[in-house]
């Protein structure tokens, strides 16, 4: 049971590397320009504090896994493995927040993000 709760776990921390990066339609688009831009924006997603979402995540997920474990006699195991499912996903909610401040600073000055 052990394994399979931390292949589990794995698998959650693995989805948080999914997200692409913005595509754009490129047709009449200075590229050097939108390389500035693009840049610019990248320094807005450098706001969002993934760390703390992190840390609140694991902190849920430890609370929670914790008492799901007291019900099924694991407690420190279920702990665990939710500490890890609860940080994994907070990063992958971190990341996709961090995506979407960039495709919106994108399209804010003009370009069309087609994802």
């Amino acid at each position: 049971m052990h394994r399979i709760l931390v292949a589990v776990a794995t698998l959650g921390l693995a989805a948080c590397y999914g997200t692409p990066g913005p595509i754009i339609d490129t047709q009449g688009v200075n590229m050097a320009q939108y390389e500035q831009d693009l840049a610019d924006c990248e320094v807005y997603r450098d706001e969002v504090n993934t760390a703390a979402g992190v840390a609140k995540g694991t902190a849920a997920g430890a609370a929670v896994g914790g008492a799901t474990g007291a019900i099924t006699g694991r407690p420190g195991e279920a702990a665990g493995v939710g500490a890890i499912w609860g940080g994994a996903r907070s990063a992958q909610l971190n990341d996709r927040e961090k995506d979407r401040v960039v495709k919106n600073c994108l399209r804010g000055r003009g370009y069309r993000v087609l994802n």
